[in-house]
């Protein structure tokens, strides 16, 4: 079905359809307010030996119990001390509290940690922790001169929650009236301005609505929000900025038609570059890894809501208000700078494009010295109380590093001698008692350990301990797994480095396909991958340089695989964009270094206004506590830029001067056939 065809029924009844729309959307938010989004468990987040060993102490209810730390500090070891008592007999009278520890002093004698176990589910524990912080806090009250924090898994866990909601909201409040003053400047109409954003925010609307569903079957992260946010305003936003461009630049055939050719022009390239981000963002289910899968079938979604948004209500939008859309004579304003920007690749296409590749790949060199890991303690932002908690604990007890776990299961119906003898063997291991399931089946041991859970020396011993167990365990009937925060961090990288070929390779031949399909071409689906690559090498180059070069931190592991994702899809956006204006001109009859200039420099600034928007969109994210995500907003927000600029400016249209005939191998474009009727009479 063309894409006329499918809007064909919206702009007939416009404002039936834009009530619709609205129903849809309110739909989908009634949805997510009914249905309780479900939260990825810890569990769930383990992959290879180390989400094994996670699921058998799970089944087994051997799984670690929630715990949090009191920390202590001050002057007086005494007050301290006595603090720390009062802490006991408060957090002791809750039933938020399974246990009290013993408080410990830190051989420094200015700190007393008291570690408290909480009760409960400790996947739900951050929902019962007020209680907990209400009790702490009457005990700083009580001693002024100390400093009385709590920190631990569960109150880190909601504090970065809490601050991930923060800055979800500053980058709503930040990049939506920025976008809309971008867009007031680009057509110089508050009505043609406010549809891309409207469209945009109703599209994440719905898709938050409807991503509470998707939870069910793929439970959802602390960051999905964010992506959704991110994706649905650069994509709804762009989608209808082709639109609503491509509208005003055909108004000088009457209102109606400039509708139709909108439809047909843009909404074609709307559809395939839709497709292609679904496409390259699905390949995320390759990792195996449910925090992947979750940012990829969110992302996907808000896509796909855009896309809908943009074939159906945004024609109807087209068509109730074009007449309040028309651009002032200065918006109309033949460019200048694109047709200069472009004469080196029409003039030179040889030396321009070896000039631009070795440019781009100079900038890609510090990306081949990218050493991707976790983030670790010291990405977590220190606003944050409890993070501010956990690194003077650190301090206090700097032995207290990381431990490894390891888990044996014995088949049902073993008998009692045969898990006395695995608790015999896992002692030869390490240092303490291995807990037993009440069956007598499963037993875990934790070894302690004094180095970081991220360094070599951490890889080594879970490496080790996984080639000694085997012997350890030799002649018993047994299944086993190591696990615990350093065998998390290696399964984690070893699955990603075991994914990264496959993910790469598929989405670079989908999202080819994509192109062969629209554009019946497989010297343009090269072309495309080709560039793609470029650009994102480039981007990698930078993110290297700026974090890890110059800053001297680290790449955060999911990185550069989601941001591949996310670039090879969203470049379609541009890609599709300008070579069906080329195409068009080239089925005209014209030829194809004319077709070319003529095409880059009609679309250059749709191009450089949906650049801005989305450049603008990915950089509020640089505002974030997450390093995770000022990574991507730098990375996103530097291949958007050499992708609308470097690569549409001199890569592309050198490889297609020099390419000439041979772009549209082996299917030349044929003339265009006549006008289809109009889609809509005139609406009074």
């Amino acid at each position: 079905m063309k894409t006329h065809q499918i809007a064909q029924w919206s702009t007939r009844r416009p404002w039936t359809a834009v009530a619709l729309w609205l129903a849809f959307v309110a739909a989908c938010l009634a949805v997510g307010a009914l249905v309780p989004a479900r939260t990825v468990t810890a569990a769930e987040t383990a992959v290879g030996e180390a989400g094994r060993a996670a699921v058998m102490l799970r089944d087994a209810g051997l799984g670690a119990a929630a715990t949090e730390s009191i920390l202590i500090t001050g002057p007086s070891l005494e007050a301290a001390r006595a603090a720390a008592a009062d802490a006991a007999w408060r957090l002791g009278g809750l039933d938020e509290v399974a246990q009290v520890g013993v408080a410990v002093t830190a051989d420094t004698n200015d700190a007393v940690v008291l570690p408290v176990v909480l009760s409960g589910d400790p996947e739900t524990a951050d929902l019962r922790l007020a209680p907990l912080q209400a009790a702490v806090a009457a005990v700083a009250a009580d001693f002024p001169d100390l400093r009385v924090e709590q920190t631990g898994s569960v109150s880190l866990r909601a504090g970065l929650a809490a601050q991930s909601t923060e800055d979800l909201d500053v980058a709503a409040l930040v990049s939506l009236p920025m976008t809309l003053i971008i867009l007031l400047v680009v057509f110089g109409a508050l009505v043609a301005a406010g549809v891309p954003v409207l469209l945009g925010l109703s599209a994440v609307a719905a898709a938050f609505g409807l991503s509470a569903l998707v939870s069910q079957l793929i439970p959802s992260t602390g960051t999905t929000s964010a992506m959704v946010l991110l994706m649905g305003m650069a994509v709804g936003v762009d989608y209808s900025l082709f639109y609503v461009k491509r509208y005003r630049e055909s108004l000088s055939q009457g209102h109606i038609p400039a509708v139709r050719i909108a439809v047909e022009t843009s909404g074609h390239s709307v559809l395939i570059s839709g497709i292609a981000v679904i496409i390259a963002m699905l390949g995320l289910f390759l990792v195996g890894d449910v925090t992947f899968s979750s940012l990829a079938a969110c992302s996907a979604l808000v896509v796909a809501v855009a896309m809908l948004g943009s074939l159906t209500v945004l024609p109807a939008l087209l068509t109730a208000l074009g007449r309040w859309m028309r651009p002032s004579s200065r918006i109309s304003r033949e460019p200048r700078l694109w047709p200069a920007l472009l004469r080196p690749a029409l003039r030179r296409p040889v030396w321009t494009l070896v000039g631009s590749v070795l440019a781009m790949t100079l900038l890609a060199v510090p990306a081949l010295g990218m050493t991707p890991r976790n983030p670790d303690v010291d990405d977590l932002p220190r606003g944050i109380p409890a993070v501010a908690a956990l690194h003077r604990l650190i301090a206090a007890f700097p032995d207290a590093r990381s431990s490894h776990v390891v888990v044996v299961s014995l088949p049902a119906g073993s008998s009692a001698s045969a898990s006395t003898e695995v608790a015999a063997r896992l002692r030869t291991l390490g240092d303490g008692t291995p807990r037993v399931s009440s069956d007598g089946r499963v037993h875990e041991l934790v070894i302690s350990s004094d180095v970081d859970s991220e360094s070599a020396q951490a890889r080594q011993e879970v490496l080790d301990l996984r080639r000694r167990l085997p012997e350890v365990l030799r002649g018993l009937d047994a299944s086993w797994a190591v696990g615990g925060d350093a065998a998390l961090s290696v399964d984690y990288a070893d699955n990603l480095a075991r994914a990264l070929p496959w993910v790469v390779t598929f989405i670079v031949l989908a999202t080819s396909a994509v192109i062969v399909v629209a554009f019946r071409s497989l010297v343009l689906a090269l072309v495309t991958a080709v560039s793609n690559l470029i650009s994102v090498g480039a981007a990698f180059g930078v993110i290297t340089l700026v974090f890890q070069t110059v800053g001297g931190g680290h790449i955060v592991t999911f990185v550069p695989l989601f941001a591949f994702a996310v670039l090879s899809g969203l470049s379609m956006d541009y890609h599709v964009f300008v070579l069906t204006r080329v195409r068009e001109l080239v089925s005209d009859g014209v030829p194809t270094r004319e077709a070319v200039a003529r095409g880059i420099t009609g679309s250059a600034g749709t191009v450089t206004s949906a650049a801005v928007i989305m450049v603008s969109v990915f950089s509020v994210f640089v505002l974030g506590h997450g390093i995770e995500f000022t990574q991507l907003g730098v990375g996103l927000s530097t291949a958007v830029l050499i992708d609308a600029l470097i690569i549409r400016a001199f890569v592309l249209p050198s490889l297609l001067t020099l390419l000439g005939r041979w772009t549209w191998w082996p299917a030349r474009p044929q003339p265009s056939p006549p006008p289809a009727p109009s889609l809509v009479t005139a609406v009074s």
